[in-house]
């Protein structure tokens, strides 16, 4: 049950959704004899999960550019479009960063990056993050 409820944090928190799957992961850590392995996995598959229902929602935004309550202005999506074409594709290893990270998975999917690409980038990433998060929690956890 553990993993399921970490899973579906992690899938929120990678959603545009205000959530912090890392404070649930380091909560299970600290109280419960779980498999740290299957955290990460619970954790990663959860959140790259989220991001390619971001990556699916760029894919479909642009049809509402138009629209008078469409979020982004024509500027603002330029200037997105300039940014990533400047950091390039490898942009997405980062998205797991507060606050950039989240709408950088959407415009991966509006600028219709490869999806195995996109995957490959994104799970890198996070799995990495995941599992410095459980190292730094496990080690903190064994020093208490």
């Amino acid at each position: 049950m553990i993993y399921i409820t970490l899973f579906f944090s992690a899938f929120v928190s990678a959603t545009l959704l205000p959530s912090s799957s890392e404070v649930v992961l380091v909560t299970m850590i600290s109280q419960a004899k779980a498999n740290l392995w299957l955290l990460w996995l619970a954790a990663t598959s959860g959140n790259v999960l989220g991001s390619c229902v971001n990556y699916w929602l760029g894919t479909h935004v642009l049809r509402f550019k138009h629209k008078k309550w469409f979020p982004v202005s024509a500027k603002g999506l330029e200037k997105a479009q300039s940014q990533f074409k400047k950091y390039g594709v490898y942009s997405l290893l980062f998205a797991w960063l507060p606050i950039v990270g989240d709408p950088l998975t959407v415009i991966g999917g509006i600028f219709k990056v490869r999806f195995s690409l996109f995957l490959l980038l994104v799970s890198i990433g996070k799995g990495a993050r995941y599992l410095a998060v459980i190292a730094l929690a496990s080690g903190a956890q064994a020093v208490l």
